[in-house]
């Protein structure tokens, strides 16, 4: 094999090993700093699994009940490479004593592969909490374990009109409270939540765009029915607006029109 082709056959296995996901260089134990993060997590939530986007714009924690697990697999989709890994901070544990544990506590820690992230937990049942990234107005998780579920989204932010916003599945309910909205899941049908939402700042600005759309319009429509009927006037007075039936054609007075 020529030394051309050679180098064309270990591109395209690389390129393949790149569009899978599968990257070689990535993977490890987290690094230590990001995992002893600070971050003040609702370990009194009811739900199976809690969700709080108004951390930041660019970050969500999530608190989920664990039972009789030693280990936490958890990842996001990506729409061309399929499932990566959660780069996590401020990972915690709370024992069912009420004791919560960061990651200095030897059982507690994270590995982040090339398509999802483990974290060892210290127990088989309590509550485990990180904080991830986002960006944007929408948000998506797959579900890692079964029961309730709840969403906390950004103050003053809602979903609820189409083409704004979107929640998939559809929440079975959803709350609001001091300017900011949850949306609850009994039990989600779905191997994941997806929630694009929008600000209520926005509807008030797309409603004065609408309104004023809509007052441009009828303006225009007024103004084209008063040129018509100008321009029927205008023909009448100059004569150009005949009724050619009720003409006499054999009478030799003036033409029609001028009579």
């Amino acid at each position: 094999m020529s030394r051309r082709r050679r180098f064309l056959a270990i591109a395209g296995v690389a390129l393949l090993v790149f569009l899978s996901g599968c990257s070689v260089f990535g993977g490890g134990e987290i690094d230590e700093d990001d995992l002893l993060g600070e971050q003040d997590y609702d370990w009194d939530a009811n739900a199976t699994a809690t969700y709080d986007l108004s951390v930041s714009s660019s970050s969500y924690t999530a608190v989920l009940h664990i039972e009789n697990r030693s280990t936490l697999e958890i990842h996001q989709s990506d729409l061309f490479f399929g499932d990566d890994a959660v780069s996590i901070e401020a990972l915690q544990f709370q024992f069912q004593n009420g004791t919560v544990a960061n990651a200095t506590h030897a059982g507690l820690n994270a590995t982040e592969g090339s398509d999802e992230t483990v974290i060892g937990l210290p127990a088989r049942d309590g509550k485990v909490a990180w904080t991830a990234s986002r960006s944007g107005k929408q948000w998506s998780t797959p579900v890692f374990v079964e029961g309730s579920h709840q969403v906390h989204l950004p103050e003053s932010t809602r979903v609820g009109i189409p083409f704004l916003s979107q929640t998939s599945p559809g929440a079975d309910r959803s709350t609001v409270e001091d300017d900011q909205m949850t949306l609850f899941w009994e039990d989600p049908d779905s191997s994941s939540i997806s929630i694009r939402y929008y600000l209520v700042r926005d509807l008030y600005l797309f409603g004065a765009i609408g309104i004023g759309g809509l007052l441009i319009g009828i303006a225009g429509t007024v103004y084209y029915v008063r040129q018509i009927r100008e321009a029927q006037q205008k023909r009448e007075e100059v004569g150009l607006d005949i009724d050619y039936d009720d003409d006499d054609l054999g009478d030799s007075g003036p033409p029609p029109g001028m009579r």
